[in-house]
């Protein structure tokens, strides 16, 4: 497994990664998410997930963006968005992600890492706590803001 920098030799097959259908209301579609990263190029750090020559997955993160509004002071990073392939969950993509993005947050100096999640049944929650983050008592625009230690 590795992450890869999109290109215009992958962002096609990148853009047809899909959740599995019972997932669309928990993430935003790679399109958005590619829309994002332009638009918010400053913060925005997008991948693409691997397993050997095949895309299975894509994930972005946010670096060091303020938290409430511009002029804020609090600025944090973490897990913007993690979409695998509908028929490649399961397998260890997404922790491996989670756990590369956490290693590039480390390593640019930061040390907790932050991720927003719908709080429902089937929802991504459980996934997040195996990985060691855990909620902080906030909310964004409705979802749960949890936290991870990188120290």
């Amino acid at each position: 497994m590795e992450l890869r920098t999109i290109d215009q030799g992958n962002y096609e097959a990148v853009l047809a990664i899909s959740v599995r259908p019972d997932q669309n209301d928990l993430v935003a579609p790679v399109v958005k998410s590619l829309a994002e990263a332009y638009v918010y190029a400053d913060y925005a750090w997008p991948r693409a997930i691997y397993d050997g020559d095949e895309p299975v997955g894509f994930v972005m993160a946010f670096i060091r963006i303020p938290w409430r509004d511009p002029s804020d002071d609090d600025r944090r990073s973490g897990l913007w968005r993690l979409n695998i392939a509908a028929g490649r969950q399961g397998r260890g993509y997404g922790a491996f992600a989670v756990e590369a993005v956490c290693d590039e947050l480390r390593s640019r100096g930061e040390t907790s890492a932050f991720v927003t999640y719908e709080s429902r049944d089937g929802g991504p929650a459980p996934f997040y706590l195996r990985l060691g983050f855990h909620p902080t008592g906030e909310l964004a625009d409705g979802e749960t803001v949890a936290v991870r230690d990188l120290s």
